[in-house]
């Protein structure tokens, strides 16, 4: 058996608990059939208690883990340097008690942050004098204008977010999903990092 194999490591993938994690798990693999389906199933990693919630494979190690076992074929490594264990631990159902103080606690404070910017920039005062410069008459409460800008408000909220409930209104990325994007990219950056001063700091020792 023989030949060449190119490897594309998968970016990040997501493990549940303590698992034995396959060439096939982490890289997408082509060359030939008979020999993706045998390497295909190489063992590379067991993850462990110690791994807590992410663990770092390296695409070098990988490398050289297929040579030793494989001498006769060649291995190309293509595309990400290394692959990102997400280790999803077992978790209890949260109890609907706490759901509910969480959401509150989140509703008041949004309530709060809307309210308190509002005040700030004296909203109520401007409407009263648009709606004095629009019918010539004062009025404490122009809810005319009020209503519909509250309505506004909420509407705008949720075309912000590009989301209602379960509900997408087109495939545009809202601003929350490019912010939690960014945030995996530096927290994979981060983990990458780590990992190398670990190893870094092991050969330093030995």
């Amino acid at each position: 058996m023989g030949g060449i194999i190119y490897l594309r490591l998968k970016k990040n993938i997501e493990i549940k608990g303590n698992d034995i994690i396959h060439l096939n798990d982490i890289a997408y693999i082509t060359g030939d059939s008979a020999t993706i389906n045998q390497i295909g199933k190489t063992f590379i990693y067991e993850i462990t208690d110690s791994d807590k919630t992410i663990s770092v494979i390296e695409g070098f190690t990988v490398v050289q883990q297929l040579i030793q076992l494989f001498p006769k074929i060649e291995i190309q490594l293509i595309g990400p340097t290394q692959s990102i264990i997400n280790i999803k631990k077992t978790t209890k159902t949260p109890s609907l008690i706490l759901v509910i103080l969480i959401w509150l606690l989140l509703f008041i404070g949004a309530s709060m942050a809307i309210m308190n910017f509002h005040y700030d920039v004296s909203m109520q005062e401007v409407q009263q004098k648009l709606h004095f410069l629009m019918t010539g008459e004062k009025t404490e409460y122009p809810l005319w204008i009020q209503v519909p800008y509250s309505l506004g408000l909420g509407v705008g909220m949720i075309l912000f977010f590009n989301h209602l409930f379960k509900k997408r209104f087109n495939e545009e990325p809202s601003p929350l999903e490019i912010e939690m994007f960014k945030y995996q990219q530096d927290l994979d950056s981060y983990a990458s990092y780590y990992q190398n001063t670990l190893t870094e700091q092991n050969n330093d020792t030995n």
